[in-house]
């Protein structure tokens, strides 16, 4: 999950360049590090609900819950708990 999100992210909001110059792990601040803004963060959202069949309500899809990829996983994992419950 974690590689996918990365890869993700990578292709989406970094060009070459960037994507060169920015180590980008999952513990790389993307919101407050400027790689993910608000619109982005909604398209994320959406590609995250889809690709793991999870709805995630707008209350939870946080500025901190978006700003590393270590936060989206467990944001994800807990939707994905709670649709298997």
């Amino acid at each position: 999950m974690k590689d996918m999100i990365l890869e993700y992210i990578k292709n989406e909001y970094l060009d070459e360049d960037e994507a060169e110059d920015t180590d980008l792990n999952e513990n790389t601040p993307l919101i407050s590090g400027g790689i993910v803004d608000s619109f982005s963060m909604v398209s994320l959202k959406r590609f995250l609900e889809k690709k793991f069949s999870i709805s995630i309500p707008d209350d939870e899809a946080s500025p901190q819950a978006f700003d590393t990829v270590t936060s989206i996983i467990a944001l994800v994992n807990r939707h994905l708990a709670k649709k298997g419950a």
